[in-house]
């Protein structure tokens, strides 16, 4: 696996908070997974506005940056729509990124991460056996994975690593929307830009921050 992958996020979300704030995160990831386009612009160009505008994830926003949305925990038809692949088209015409790409794709299921229970939560190494790359034959490239919550991290290394077996000389990075934050109570607003590394140590990832 590769060692550190860096990562940015823009919102954040907590799993069981009870305040007022915590639970519009909560509204706000299901605004997220159903797609609608209204909020994925809005979205989009709060990204522009607080990690490109600020310049707190500068180098990976421009027009060369190829976004790969993370496919979903299962394979998918050709042309289905999912949150992270609506979301990089947002993100797009918002500016953010130079094009699309698809060419990450899942070979076979694992199990959802946010329906499993914490023993039985997918590896790093399942993600990485389930997940196929094409080629896209240029080696510089600047690969930027897009997805809609990053918890852990576990999927983001695994794809990341993937990306790099296929294309060595790419520079690869993440981004998530909304970062959990499942070992904090409450959280105390929603937009809070984060830049940091996802980083392989011991067997698993660690998150930071």
């Amino acid at each position: 696996m590769l060692a550190a992958v860096p990562f940015a996020s823009c919102y954040v979300y907590s799993p069981q908070g009870t305040c007022a704030v915590s639970v519009r995160s909560r509204l706000l990831c299901a605004r997220l997974k159903d797609r609608d386009p209204r909020f994925m612009r809005r979205y989009a160009e709060r990204v522009r506005l607080e990690l490109a505008g600020a310049r707190r994830f500068d180098g990976w926003l421009d027009a060369a940056t190829i976004l790969v949305p993370v496919p979903g925990s299962a394979p998918q038809a050709p042309g289905s729509l999912s949150t992270p692949k609506a979301l990089a088209i947002a993100m797009l015409d918002a500016g953010l990124g130079g094009r699309l790409w698809t060419g990450l794709r899942r070979e076979f299921a694992v199990p959802k991460s946010a329906t499993a229970g914490g023993g039985r939560r997918p590896s790093v190494a399942s993600h990485y056996a389930s997940f196929a790359v094409d080629c896209l034959g240029d080696a510089k490239l600047k690969l930027l994975l897009v997805d809609d919550v990053v918890t852990k991290g576990r999927t983001l290394v695994a794809a990341a690593s993937r990306l790099h077996d296929a294309h060595p000389e790419a520079r690869i990075g993440a981004f998530a929307l909304l970062r959990t934050m499942g070992l904090v109570p409450e959280v105390t607003r929603l937009i809070e830009p984060c830049v940091g590394e996802l980083r392989w140590r011991h067997g698993d990832v660690q998150r930071c921050p």
